[in-house]
């Protein structure tokens, strides 16, 4: 009876799954899908490690989706046995490093982070308990997405305000971490860059941000303390002056929790384009406003992209990942024109046909196209600490 393990990843409308085979060499995916949309009603997906349809049904909206998602895990399981659940924790503040066993109490300490990232803590405590309900003896583990940041030191990690804050936990986390650690081993297994290449990775979709890593250690992101600073996202605002927040309260007499509704949920490609927050959409649109939005976009990716590369003391490699950086040749290419003064030029031939190098021999700056799998790494993670490494501290 093989041994499998459950990895989740639930993000602010939709949870990724993937089902994995633990052997004597490694971890063996068997399956993975999703439940989009599933707030206001969507699909279950289901694929096999080559790709081909299992399951596309339609799911009832909100925790209904999960457990018929949950439902139709445990009918496929079949012969196997599963022994751990791993969790995506977007949040693990200044404590939360290591992956973790998780149990109701840690549950409501890592809640009490939920206003550091409001759309996703939540999400992404919430299926503890669901899971506790269908398998009560299976061990369920935390692994953390600010984790991979910790290599971040000041004065990159630090605010300029008063101290007394900093040593509250006030400071930059990062986040996209399991997205990044991911990318980082494939820099060198599958990318051949050396172990000291300065790379900046660029995970681009709804949510999105930079990291530039050197080493395949943090040392410098777009997102802060919060998920909110940083690029333009879809329906976030990204860096923005903190003297926007006090006008929208003392001259447009919004309160705080308006604020955060404004700049969460009705900012970023969404605020600007006043058409929709997919990114797909607003490249096919002629609407003026649309196009905007997706200038406003590329523009933010290649201002931050030159403030990493002097984080980073100069530049080797530059990655595309996520939803959009994987997808998109038509933002990858507005980037790399934007980028074009670092070095970068792009084989719009490889771009289209989204190979794994999109760069031209001639590039002083290697350019990547890259897939992310966030589930491999909490189930890296999980695998390990299910033998005892971790705690339920």
């Amino acid at each position: 009876m093989p041994d499998a393990i459950l990895a989740l990843n639930a993000g602010s409308s939709s949870i990724k799954f993937a089902l994995y085979w633990s052997e004597s060499s490694g971890l063996r995916l068997r399956m993975r899908g999703e439940v989009e949309d599933m707030h206001e009603g969507g699909r279950l997906w289901v694929h096999d490690p080559d790709g081909r349809s299992i399951s596309n049904e339609e799911v009832l909206r909100g925790p209904e989706a999960f457990r018929h998602a949950l439902d139709w895990i445990r009918a496929h399981l079949a012969q196997d046995c599963l022994v751990a659940v791993g969790h995506r924790i977007v949040h693990g503040g200044a404590e939360f490093f290591s992956p973790r066993r998780l149990n109701r109490a840690l549950i409501q300490r890592l809640a009490a982070l939920t206003p550091l990232a409001p759309l996703h803590q939540k999400r992404c405590l919430e299926p503890f308990e669901e899971v506790l309900a269908f398998w009560p003896n299976v061990p369920q583990f935390g692994v953390f997405d600010t984790a991979f940041h910790r290599t971040i030191a000041p004065p990159a990690s630090r605010f300029a305000i008063p101290r007394v804050y900093e040593e509250m936990g006030v400071r930059k986390y990062g986040f996209h971490g399991l997205s990044y650690e991911y990318v980082a081993g494939e820099t060198a297994t599958r990318l051949g860059l050396s172990a000291d290449a300065r790379v900046i990775v660029a995970h681009l979709g709804n949510g999105a941000s930079l990291c530039g890593m050197q080493g395949g250690m943090s040392v410098d992101t777009t997102m802060g303390m919060t998920t909110l600073d940083g690029l333009v996202m879809g329906t976030r605002c990204g860096a923005l002056d903190p003297g926007v927040v006090l006008y929208l309260q003392q001259a447009c007499g919004k309160t705080a929790e308006q604020v955060q509704q404004i700049l969460y949920d009705q900012s970023g490609l969404l605020g600007v384009s006043g058409l929709s927050s997919d990114m797909r959409t607003l490249l096919a649109s002629d609407d003026p406003h649309a196009i905007e939005a997706v200038e406003l976009f590329v523009y933010r990716v290649a201002r931050e992209s030159a403030a990493m590369a002097s984080s980073l003391g100069g530049l080797d490699a530059f990655i595309f990942t996520g939803g959009i950086g994987a997808n998109s040749p038509q933002i990858r290419s507005m980037t790399c024109k934007c980028l074009a003064w670092l070095g970068l030029e792009l084989d719009e031939k490889a771009n289209l046909r989204s190979g794994a190098c999109i760069s031209t021999k001639e590039s002083k700056i290697d350019v990547y196209a890259l897939r992310t799998d966030e589930e491999a790494i909490i189930a890296r993670h999980t695998l390990p600490t299910l033998g005892g490494e971790g705690s339920s501290r």
